[in-house]
């Protein structure tokens, strides 16, 4: 498997910065390679964590982690499914809006393209105080804004990068 889990120390610092925001929220994990990500989030207080990654493998292994750790099932959905048809789905389907959306895609993708998605249907997947996260390539420069998301902070450590949008 190709999984770039997200290191420890991007971790720590992504989590320090969300503190305030994690108990009790909805947690999107687009590409969620391990689970990592959104378990983390489940074990700071969020009441919920859809994991989305469109490998098998991958949905078998965050299966695997949710069990370990012995998450209840309500708390955790994983998903099969490429991240932007996941949001066209959730959108015909009403899903819940989330308050934190975090998106961690290959870095050789253009994570633009699913931004521009968030940004459309803004009010149907991401809460009026919600955030997208989105972690990158160092040397990947995002825009000020997409739509109505605006970049609010980037931090770089090491070769990556999480740039926040509101």
């Amino acid at each position: 498997m190709r999984v770039r889990p997200t290191s420890d120390r991007l971790r720590e610092t992504l989590f320090n910065v969300v503190a305030p925001r994690i108990a009790g929220a909805r947690f999107l994990d687009l590409c969620a390679g391990t689970g990592a990500i959104g378990i983390e989030a489940l074990s700071r207080g969020a009441a919920h964590t859809i994991f989305v990654d469109r490998s098998r493998k991958s949905c078998a292994l965050i299966e695997a982690n949710v069990a370990l750790c012995r998450i209840a099932d309500e708390q955790a959905e994983i998903y099969n499914t490429e991240a932007a048809d996941f949001l066209r789905q959730a959108v015909s389907w009403k899903m819940t809006t989330w308050d934190i959306i975090f998106y961690d895609p290959p870095y050789k993708d253009d994570p633009i393209p699913l931004l521009e998605l968030i940004a459309v249907q803004q009010g149907q997947l991401l809460s009026e105080e919600g955030i997208v996260i989105v972690e990158h390539h160092h040397k990947l420069e995002l825009p000020e804004v997409i739509g109505k998301l605006e970049k609010t902070r980037v931090l770089k450590q090491g070769d990556s990068s999480l740039s926040f949008f509101t």
